[in-house]
């Protein structure tokens, strides 16, 4: 997911980070190995004599994760693989996590078979040819499983598979339907319907917010865009890449937010801390602007407002063509350096396609699903939970993720793009000062740090 997205037994930003990871994470393309990160790894198909032969062979395989109680899962595989025992390591979350994973790939000894890596994440291993591509071993078999944007997220332009998806953060909206009632306010389904409900019901209740925009939240920033069809990063090969943050459409948002910042229509709050914490329980933000695992993640942060809370999508640009972005989500992804590529491989795919390990994570650790099955099947999207009123809350989220487009990519230095996005744009939007003149600085100290790691950069 995100930065790690997913409820955990505590409403803290810890635990909830620690259930599915950080979107933090860059690399230098003078650490980069031979290849190109799309092509590198071809080879022949692996028989099917082979595989059901290495799935009788007993081995030992080591899978770095961050999820929670994921053991219950990697159960039901050694159930149907009884030769292969899976021994899972949480080597921490976030950075930390990709920190050691590549160090290890780095030294050339001490990485796992198979690590849990997020869809934004997945350049920054292929750049270095450290992930094994999965289709000779008959990934490319799973495609129709999945939803088509989560494949298109972990596929090669080569035709490579680098990871297999497991769950999901398709961008909607929760709102307090009892502020909206109070105040007359419709759940607004374009733009300029949510900035006019902004200014309506601010002015009716200075204390109270449409929205928060976190100004420390720049995977937020990344789903918005998404959702408004921008392109702001384009890898081709290993050292050109197309850097495009302050275009038209980015100018547009900046624009958008930035005014309503400034007009104090909406609040700027950083996300999960204390302060916004409060302000979720106490009433103070009408909207969480969020992916699809944050109904499960509200109801346990903010249980005094059970009831009260709806779902809907994302008010949109163009009401005759919905869109939505994606904020969040992980994959299961080989390391090239294995030993056993087979069985990682199997693994890999079962634990994320098999109908029982797909729905056990969705009821275990509210994993938002990526394959169409689950998220067809009534046990799950027709839900009603109470915290929602009995909203079929799922069923919304479900026909949002069919809104995603395919043709969103990540560059290989997120934490950067990250860290510099907060210290530009997310700055200008708390500090109410000029959106379009930070999203060009933006643009700068990116192409200043790309050019710096060696990359030939470009601009659309």
């Amino acid at each position: 997911m995100p930065r790690s997205f997913v409820t955990s037994s505590s409403p803290s930003r810890r635990g909830f980070l620690a259930a599915v990871g950080a979107a933090t994470f860059g690399v230098a393309l003078s650490a980069c190995s031979g290849g190109n990160g799309s092509g590198g790894n071809s080879a022949k198909p692996v028989s099917q004599a082979d595989i059901d032969k290495a799935m009788k062979t007993p081995t030992e395989l080591t899978f770095w994760t961050w999820v929670p109680n994921i053991d219950k899962e990697v159960a039901l595989f050694e159930q149907k693989y009884p030769a292969i025992k899976v021994k899972v390591v949480n080597a921490g979350q976030g950075v930390a996590h990709y920190t050691k994973l590549r160090t290890a790939i780095k030294a050339g000894k001490g990485a796992p078979d198979l690590a849990q890596v997020e869809y934004q994440a997945i350049p920054t291993f292929t750049i270095t040819d450290s992930l094994l591509d999965l289709n000779p071993y008959g990934a490319a078999g799973l495609k129709s499983k999945f939803v088509d944007w989560t494949w298109a997220q972990v596929s090669g332009s080569g035709g490579e598979i680098w990871a297999i998806p497991q769950d999901t953060g398709p961008l909607g909206m929760l709102y307090r339907q009892d502020i909206f009632h109070q105040h007359g306010i419709k759940p607004p389904t374009t733009w300029d319907e949510f900035a006019a409900a902004a200014r309506k019901l601010h002015k009716a209740d200075p204390d109270v917010y449409l929205t928060n925009l976190a100004a420390n939240e720049a995977a937020a920033w990344h789903g918005l865009l998404w959702q408004a069809g921008a392109h702001p990063y384009a890898l081709s090969g290993k050292s050109d890449i197309t850097i495009d943050v302050n275009d038209a459409i980015s100018k547009k948002l900046g624009t958008y937010w930035g005014g309503l910042a400034k007009e104090g229509v909406i609040s700027t709050d950083p996300d999960f801390t204390d302060g916004w914490y409060a302000g979720l329980n106490k009433g103070r933000y009408a909207t969480w602007i969020t992916a699809a695992w944050g109904p499960a993640f509200l109801s346990g942060s903010a249980k005094a407002t059970a009831g009260k809370w709806r779902a809907a999508p994302l008010p949109q640009w163009d009401a005759s063509s919905p869109a939505s972005g994606n904020w969040g989500g992980s994959t299961s992804a080989v390391i090239r350096s294995t030993k056993n590529p087979v069985a990682a491989a199997q693994f890999a795919q079962f634990l994320n396609s098999d109908p029982a390990t797909a729905k056990m994570f969705a009821t275990e650790q509210s994993f938002f699903p990526a394959t169409k099955a689950l998220l067809a099947d009534a046990s799950f999207s027709g839900a009603t939970p109470s915290f929602y009123g009995g909203q079929k809350v799922n069923q919304v989220f479900a026909d949002i993720s069919d809104t995603v487009s395919d043709g969103f990519q990540w560059p290989p230095f997120l934490d950067q793009a990250a860290t510099d996005w907060t210290e530009t744009v997310g700055k200008s939007l708390a500090g109410k000062t000029d959106s379009g003149a930070a999203l060009d600085a933006w643009q700068q100290r990116l192409t200043t740090y790309a050019k710096g790691q060696g990359f030939t950069v470009k601009s659309a």
